[in-house]
């Protein structure tokens, strides 16, 4: 079978596993630093499978880190907090 790539890369990254427990939720999250994210961080959601490239602005926009880890705000509240530290 012939295929087409559009990249084939490999790449060492920086990746940093963290854990904390928040007033409601318990956040298990895999961080990833790499050239090919243009200064933004991959952030692995290890509880509910899910993930997004996220940088400073991100963070701050409205109902973006809801919909991407399909949590309601009251639940992002913490995440939003710790992500504000860690991309500052």
């Amino acid at each position: 079978m012939e295929r087409f790539f559009l990249y084939d890369d490999v790449e060492d990254t920086k990746t940093r596993f963290v854990s904390f427990a928040g007033q409601k939720l318990r956040y298990d999250l895999a961080i990833l630093q790499s050239g090919r994210f243009f200064g933004k961080v991959l952030v692995m959601d290890i509880q509910f499978g899910r993930f997004a490239i996220i940088g400073p602005d991100d963070v701050e926009e409205p109902g973006y880190l809801e919909h991407v880890y399909n949590r309601t705000e009251e639940e992002t509240i913490e995440l939003r907090e710790y992500l504000r530290e860690l991309l500052n």
